[in-house]
């Protein structure tokens, strides 16, 4: 049986231009990167934490609000602490979670207020990073003399463009390669691109006037 003039099957030359035009995307994609891999900020996380409910609380929260533009949740103790007067199950601090562009103004404001200076450790082995700050008002929020002045932590939860949700969805779930996982070294260089940020060596000074008492005789 003898194959038809219009064969489709492709020929010599048909073959060595699609090699040469596989290997010339593969270069480009050497020099400009895979951009599923470009980390970005999934969502930050912004907390403060009282010790105690009632009305110091709740003016936490007005402090969030005003900042996020969104309703916060309060969020409970897990055991009864007799020391801090903090009993199970009740409310103690309130946090809020935002994501897209309004967390990344919200994270260049409270960097603003650190300077863009963060010391090693306050990057996580998974990639994640946070810290904190003394004055809600250094952030550009109005002083309220009837809320007064509360410190609050930043944490920020890294992600990349694509590829992670193998761990998350329901069908077909499997894990993350180790070459797409998030780690510190990457955050960090990611950290010092995007805000220009510098990163502090040595170990971060403890300025909390907390003295345990473990190990000391009575």
């Amino acid at each position: 049986i003898g194959l038809p003039r219009t064969s489709s099957f492709p020929t010599i030359g048909h073959v060595s231009r699609n090699c040469l035009i596989l290997a010339a995307m593969a270069a480009t994609e050497e020099v400009r990167g895979n951009p599923m891999k470009d980390l970005v900020l999934a969502k930050l996380c912004v907390n403060i934490c009282v010790g105690e409910s009632g009305d110091r609380l709740t003016r936490a929260a007005k402090v969030i609000e005003s900042l996020t533009g969104q309703t916060p949740v309060f969020s409970k103790a897990r055991y009864t602490v007799r020391s801090f007067s903090i009993r199970r199950n009740e409310k103690i601090s309130v946090h809020c979670t935002v994501r897209g562009e309004k967390a990344m103004e919200i994270l260049e404001r409270g960097l603003k207020v650190k300077e863009y200076e963060l010391w090693r450790e306050n990057f996580s082995e998974t990639g994640n990073f946070g810290f904190g700050i003394d004055e809600h008002i250094d952030l550009g929020i109005k002083y309220d003399p009837s809320i007064g002045i509360y410190g609050m932590d930043f944490f920020c939860i890294m992600g990349r463009r694509g590829g992670l949700r193998v761990s998350k969805r329901k069908r077909c779930q499997s894990r993350v390669g180790a070459t797409h996982r998030i780690n510190r070294e990457e955050t960090m260089k990611w950290f010092q691109q995007k805000f220009e940020g510098v990163l502090n060596t040595g170990k971060p000074k403890n300025t909390s006037n907390f003295r345990s008492r473990k190990g000391k005789k009575k």
